[in-house]
């Protein structure tokens, strides 16, 4: 059995989001304010709290005109239960998979269909208005009426929602209910506690408190100990743990006889006679004893500190070690807490969902790659210690690219916060890279899949991206961008590239159109550069590269699937703005200086034409000058051309075809409809 699926309705910015996890482990990525947390958060909520309350600002802004909707229509006279239907509720939808065969254990309470072919549970944990309070909820509020003014209705709807926030705490309530798959109308109550009986959980935050200096010899890690003690010492079954247990307690009562002889009959001497007072009752039969009692857990907590072996009998304390050492440890043993609850529950609970967020804090890159394919071998190892294996699942939520570079593609899913139209807030939507890529053919969506997972996968939380031809133009954009910035005027700072976090991706010419498919389902902002490259015909039906104006095509594999595959140099010069802008993204290649003007054929060569000052070619005409930078342009070693401009030059200007790409990328207009600029031909690229 697995949690097979997560729909989240109108919590926070998940307004309407539903997510599949892996059989494994589930990688959530995204930028900041995507959603990550929202989502742990609400599952916390629905697996280990026991009584799940929720506020009215962790209700999506998206519902508030609901909330308004009803209480106008309770105002009109409708029935409660319509009040009731247009009232907005928080809905977590849980689907659980089994296979046919297996034994359902905890689960054969939530098996309610007739359906022998059916292979899923559905529990939906609802947070919603209580019943017969819908009076009470909307009690002395009222809506201004048709003639009232736009400042009055905004007064009303402020005084609305104050109301709403100290009653929605005391008039909500959660409510978990069985669900038939197949029929919506067959449905069951449970309790809450039957569904943590049903799904474990295990949550490790962000924040662990490893580098709070507050107290001094601080400790975080020794304190996963006592919960460990508290488990073995409950679970019979676990008989090396057990017996430990054990043997703690018999090694701390030898301890308190100790201190009962001997340490309290000396305390005790420490301690005035109550008949200093002079009062008559007081005697000697009320003379006050010490006793000293000691608890095994409290000795774990308070008095017991994890130290780190040194030398000559001097270990080290806790906080002695770097933080990302005591980040995998502590970690390690919140793995090992969970597992040994797992073992030690009765019945067993049919899978058990751990989230792990930002497990990168504090590691270095190579260790972040590292971390996400051990924890399968954690969970083989922890495995091996029971009789049947352990059925957890991990939900890991990220910033690091290194750590997404590392998860198998299918596991990622994509957080994107999109900003509302026509005044609606903005909500998360989750992309399904398994499903979400399902449809590209082999073997452009094998070789997407190992770019991604050898190089990098920044653009999964980035803002902006470009995808670059080569070495040069990747050392130039950075001082490209710092001009087009400093062209801008004050005031636009947000506009400014140098102000977003933007992903540089180099990748052939040949390559590029590949990625489209990806950015198309990222929705990222995309300028891609990329060369004209233009060829003629050698007469012997094969296509030979040479100066632009002698140009008959195009050799650019971006550039055939942008426009189409035979595409003329004549139409790739003639190409208007909107032809090269297609939704979401940009292709940007060379173009003349001047209408009429040299063309360049690579990045070198168009650099060089835009710097008349730095490269003085004789000419006499456009086309010498065009033919003179081909042929410099082939004498340079590209590296050092790049380091020379990028760091010694100061002065020079931007070749005009990356200039106008780099100011489409600054802008953040909204993007045309699906469909509109797709190329000077009709072609999708």
């Amino acid at each position: 059995m697995r949690l097979k699926n997560v729909a989240i309705k109108n919590f926070r910015l998940l307004q309407d989001v539903s997510l599949v996890l892996e059989g494994r482990t589930t990688v959530v990525v995204g930028r900041n304010n995507s959603g990550k947390t929202s989502l742990t958060e609400v599952m916390r909520r629905v697996l280990e709290d026991g009584s799940p309350t929720f506020r009215l600002e962790d209700f999506s802004f998206g519902t508030h005109q609901a909330f308004w909707d009803a209480l106008k229509s309770s105002l009109q006279g409708a029935d409660d239960d319509v009040v009731r239907q247009a009232l907005p509720t928080i809905e977590i939808r849980l689907t659980f998979e089994y296979t046919v065969d297996e034994p359902l254990g905890t689960l054969s309470e939530f098996v309610i269909d007739l359906d022998p072919n059916c292979t899923e549970a559905l529990i939906v944990a609802s947070y919603g208005l209580k019943d017969g309070k819908v009076k009470d909820l909307f009690a002395g509020l009222s809506v201004p009426d048709a003639t009232a003014t736009d400042e009055q209705v905004d007064s009303a709807k402020v005084a609305c929602f104050k109301s709403l926030r100290d009653r929605i705490t005391q008039l909500f309530g959660m409510t978990f209910a069985v669900i038939d798959p197949n029929d919506s109308g067959n449905t069951k109550l449970i309790e809450g506690t039957a569904l943590r009986r049903l799904c474990g959980s295990g949550f490790i935050g962000a924040q662990r408190g490893l580098d709070d200096v507050s107290q001094k010899d601080r400790v975080v890690i020794g304190k996963v100990l006592e919960n460990l003690f508290a488990t073995a010492k409950n679970n019979a079954a676990d008989a090396d743990g057990h017996g430990i247990a054990g043997e703690l307690e018999l090694a701390v009562a030898a301890i308190q006889d100790k201190i009962g002889v001997d340490f309290n009959v000396k305390l005790d001497a420490l301690l005035p006679a109550l008949s200093l007072f002079g009062y008559p009752s007081l005697g000697d039969q009320q003379m006050l004893r010490t006793e000293t009692a000691l608890d095994v857990s409290r000795l774990l907590t308070n008095h017991t500190k994890v130290r780190y072996t040194g030398v000559n009998g001097v270990n080290l304390p806790e906080g002695y070690n770097g933080l990302g050492t005591r980040n995998l440890i502590l970690i390690l043993l919140q793995l090992r807490e969970f597992f040994k609850g797992y073992a030690a529950a009765e019945p067993r609970p049919g899978t058990q969902v751990i989230f792990i967020e930002e497990p990168e804090v504090h590691l270095h890159p190579q260790m972040q790659e590292v971390f996400i394919r051990k924890l399968s071998e954690i969970a083989a190892a922890f495995t091996a210690e029971l009789s049947s294996p352990w059925p957890v699942q991990f939900v890991v939520s990220t910033h690091s690219s290194h750590l997404a570079n590392e998860a198998h593609f299918e596991s990622i899913r994509y957080f994107l916060a999109k900003p509302g139209t026509d005044g609606e807030p903005s909500q998360t939507v989750v992309k399904d890279l398994r499903k979400g890529l399902a449809g590209m053919e082999e073997p452009d969506r094998g070789f997407l899949h190992q770019y991604m997972t050898l190089t990098r996968c920044d653009l999964f939380f980035a803002d902006k991206a470009v995808l670059i031809e080569g070495t040069t133009e990747r050392l130039l954009l950075p001082r490209m961008i710092k001009m087009l910035d400093a062209g801008m005027a004050d005031g636009k700072d947000g506009k400014k590239l140098g102000s977003q976090y933007l992903s540089v991706i180099e990748i052939g010419g040949a390559y590029a159109h590949i990625f489209f498919d990806l950015l198309k389902f990222l929705e990222v902002r995309t300028l891609v550069i990329t060369d004209i490259d233009a060829v003629k015909s050698n007469g012997a039906g094969s296509y030979e590269k040479c100066e632009v104006r002698h140009g008959e095509r195009t050799s650019n594999a971006c550039l055939k699937a942008w426009f189409k595959a035979d595409v003329t140099k004549a139409e790739l010069l003639a190409a208007t703005d909107e032809a090269k802008i297609y939704v979401t993204r940009r292709v940007a290649f060379q173009q003349p200086e001047v209408v009429g003007g040299p063309c360049g054929r690579s990045f070198e060569d168009a650099f060089m034409l835009a710097n008349a000052a730095l490269f003085p070619f004789d000419g006499p005409g456009d086309a010498e000058r065009e033919t003179q930078a081909w042929e410099a342009a082939g004498n340079v070693k590209k590296s050092d051309f790049a380091l020379k401009y990028a760091l010694a030059e100061d002065v020079w200007r931007t070749p005009r075809y990356i200039a106008e790409g780099l100011a489409w990328l600054a802008e953040d207009g909204a993007p045309p409809p699906a469909g509109a600029g797709a190329g000077a031909t009709g072609a999708t690229p």
